[in-house]
């Protein structure tokens, strides 16, 4: 394929690890991921969350950063409701200039968890209602400073900004000119439909010439289907269990995982969740990556993917990378 593929990895916790654990297998998967030819390796922003280790996007980029020395490196994203435009453009000037040409600032608009967690952060909703002037803010410090203020070593640094579509934020890239990063939340037809508008009123501008999509994806690869679908049960599980009681478990092995004790709710969830994983052996799962590829006009897949056997999970990242021809067998 010529397709570009790269990963996202979230820091996820298992039972039994520490969060220190998780961010150091974070920094060695990235390392791995490199090895393997992937474009890129982002990491996530979350607070608060007990199964889930990243909560300092940038700090845990310049880890990465410093272990690779030929992948990009990058976010996905920094939460932009939840920080001063300015500290955001400094903390990625910092990185682009330890590690030139290497840097990508990708940025979303979620807002934290619960009521708890935004206030800790000291923002509320309304600040994801003024994302746009946020963002403004923010690219105008790498372009030239504001009123004054300007968000030294950034300025005129090249680092790229993507933007993670939620809502109308497959518009907002559009109009801001800005590569477009998108998932098929709310099924796959609308993620056609939000990237056909994207590319139809794409603005040409300083950030990009041309439209740009990566699509997210959950690929796992095993040697049979049955056992792929295994290896999704602990995601699964975390999401069921995460949309009734408001907050995201470790990982559990999935021996531990048993539908019937869930609840009605629980168990609806659980089924949904494990829908739109590409799963199985590579003879399965190559035809159906080039038909999301076909029909999305992807750019990039950004494969994301968590289980509770880490074994596994970094070899179906590396079986990946065989089959599409980024790696040697």
């Amino acid at each position: 394929m010529t397709t570009r593929f790269s990963i996202l990895d979230r820091s996820r916790t298992r039972e039994g690890q520490s969060h220190p654990e998780a961010l150091r297998e974070t920094v060695e998967f990235g390392r791995l991921a490199e090895q393997w030819g992937y474009h890129r390796f982002w990491v996530s922003e979350h607070h608060s969350v007990p199964g889930i280790a990243g909560s300092a996007p940038t700090v845990l980029a310049a880890a990465v950063a410093a272990a690779t020395s030929r992948i990009r490196v990058g976010t996905g994203g920094v939460m932009l409701p939840n920080h001063q435009p300015l500290v955001v453009a400094e903390q990625f000037g910092v990185l682009e200039s330890l590690f030139p040409g290497r840097i990508d600032m990708g940025l979303g608009r979620s807002v934290g968890f619960t009521g708890g967690v935004r206030r800790a952060l000291g923002h509320d909703k309304q600040d994801a209602a003024d994302f746009d002037t946020r963002l403004t803010e923010l690219l105008g410090y790498f372009a030239g400073g504001r009123q004054g203020v300007h968000a030294w070593p950034a300025e005129g640094l090249p680092v790229t900004p993507f933007l993670l579509a939620t809502g109308s934020s497959a518009e907002r890239a559009a109009r801001f000119g800005l590569p477009l990063v998108i998932a098929a939340v709310g099924g796959e037809q609308a993620m056609v439909t939000a990237i056909e508008r994207y590319r139809a009123d794409f603005q040409p501008g300083a950030w990009a010439a041309e439209p740009y999509v990566v699509v997210s994806a959950s690929v796992m690869i095993a040697d049979s289907r049955a056992q792929a679908h295994r290896l999704l049960l602990p995601e699964a599980w975390s999401a069921a269990y995460s949309r009734t009681h408001g907050t995201f478990p470790p990982l559990r092995a999935p021996e531990d995982i048993t539908p019937e004790s869930m609840t009605d709710r629980q168990r609806a969830i659980f089924t949904d969740s494990l829908r739109p994983h590409i799963h199985g052996p590579e003879a399965d799962i190559l035809p159906t990556l080039e038909s999301l590829i076909t029909r999305t006009t992807a750019d990039e897949i950004l494969v994301h993917t968590s289980t509770f056997d880490r074994t596994a999970r970094l070899e179906s990242h590396r079986r990946l990378a065989v089959a599409v021809g980024l790696a040697p067998g």
